[in-house]
């Protein structure tokens, strides 16, 4: 797949603009970042995955801001919370959309990431066109077919 499947195997860029059509999957799940994988490039999008919430924090650090951060909650290292707020504590990434992709349904678990500064919630198993439409949501702008 095109998709990093090493945080160490992508090379830094330097911190300019956010790249439109770019997702960061943060998922420690193999078969949940591959279907991701999968659906994003189908649809055109430039996908960069970090397995572990550790992974998330680096990637975060030493690479410009993608459009949009699928994220899990339960990630090994750091969970999903604290890498959302080392996210929203970054200037350079404050404006990146967050949505969490987790199996955590819990009312307080939804509302403590909103308050957080996640952009919206899905609970998992999810469904390929919801995903999509709340990504549609905060796309930037429609990925042009080459």
């Amino acid at each position: 797949m095109a998709a990093d499947k090493a945080l160490l195997a992508d090379s830094p860029m330097p911190n300019t603009q956010s790249t439109a059509a770019s997702v960061l999957i943060v998922e420690d799940d193999e078969l949940i970042s591959s279907l991701l994988t999968f659906l994003l490039e189908r649809e055109r999008y430039t996908v960069h995955l970090a397995t572990d919430g550790r992974a998330g924090l680096d990637y975060i650090a030493q690479h410009a801001p993608t459009a949009i951060v699928l994220m899990d909650v339960m990630l090994p290292y750091v969970d999903g919370f604290e890498l959302l707020r080392a996210l929203r504590t970054n200037a350079e990434w404050q404006a990146t959309r967050v949505i969490m992709l987790t199996a955590r349904s819990q009312g307080s678990d939804i509302a403590r990431a909103l308050d957080a500064g996640a952009d919206d919630y899905l609970v998992k198993p999810f469904k390929p066109e919801e995903l999509f439409a709340r990504i549609r949501r905060y796309r930037p702008f429609e990925p042009q077919p080459s």
